[in-house]
């Protein structure tokens, strides 16, 4: 569904502009980064900015076809037709958003294959339908390429299908304001945690699989807001939800110290 007040929403560079071309040219598009950088929220600051419902759908493992385009169920009067929200977003014109879609699995993702290209249709097999997308539909996908292994990735055929941003953290300047923006935590407290993620983030391969993200930044400026102090927030948002480490809590523990003294 659309939001009527807008989310939150800094951008990097010029990806508002490139977007908005995308989806003029009904292309798909895909969006590359580490977890907590900002895919999701860009996303659905486009889809408010255009004015279109978003349809968000979180991919697992488990999640099969049915799961995007639909299936029947039984109730009182016999069985019925549920489209999936992938069909309900082709129908309706909306943006559908498949969040981290290489961790469904790959007889799954095949089913966009004819949405993505130039008939833009999604055969339904249990329907015997074919339905053609609306033309305000746009399909976009997002994943991480950090956690890529030869098990969980896009094949090279679905790749080619979309057009694509690579995103990462912000700079410092930009990463402090969002910090300001999602919270109203001063100014000055806001770039220390910001120092402290970047201390975190060269961790990255030396013992952390991955770094702090912004939104980890936006959890402990909240709890600062709550009045904890900014070492037992860091603690409780950036330690202990990345690492169990007990080398790793160390050098974080004294970063804090350094930072908060």
């Amino acid at each position: 569904m659309r939001s009527e007040q807008a989310p939150h929403y800094q951008s990097q560079g010029n990806e508002v502009e490139l977007y908005l071309a995308a989806y003029a040219a009904r292309l798909p598009v895909m969006v590359k980064g580490p977890t907590g950088c900002g895919k999701s929220r860009f996303i659905e600051y486009m889809a408010w900015k255009l004015g279109k419902p978003l349809m968000t759908v979180a991919c697992n493992e488990d999640m099969t076809a049915s799961d995007l385009v639909g299936r029947y169920l039984l109730d009182a009067q016999g069985s019925r037709w549920v489209d999936g929200p992938l069909t309900q977003a082709a129908r309706i014109g909306a943006v559908c958003y498949l969040d981290e879609v290489v961790e469904a699995r790959a007889d799954t993702t095949v089913v966009i294959h004819a949405l993505t290209d130039h008939r833009r249709t999604l055969p339904i097999d249990k329907k015997a339908e074919t339905l053609h997308a609306h033309p305000d539909f746009q399909l976009v996908i997002s994943y991480n390429p950090g956690y890529q292994s030869l098990m969980k990735d896009l094949k090279p055929s679905t790749k080619q299908r979309f057009v694509a941003f690579d995103f990462d953290y912000p700079d410092a300047a930009l990463e402090a304001r969002i910090v300001v923006g999602e919270t109203g935590l001063e100014a000055a407290q806001a770039a220390q945690l910001v120092k402290l993620g970047q201390v975190a983030r060269n961790l990255k391969g030396h013992g952390l699989v991955e770094g702090v993200s912004t939104r980890l930044l936006v959890y402990a400026a909240q709890l600062m807001r709550q009045g904890v102090s900014p070492a037992a927030a860091c603690r409780m948002a950036m330690v202990c939800p990345i690492t169990d480490d007990a080398d790793i809590r160390q050098t974080l523990d004294a970063a804090i110290q350094a930072i908060w003294a």
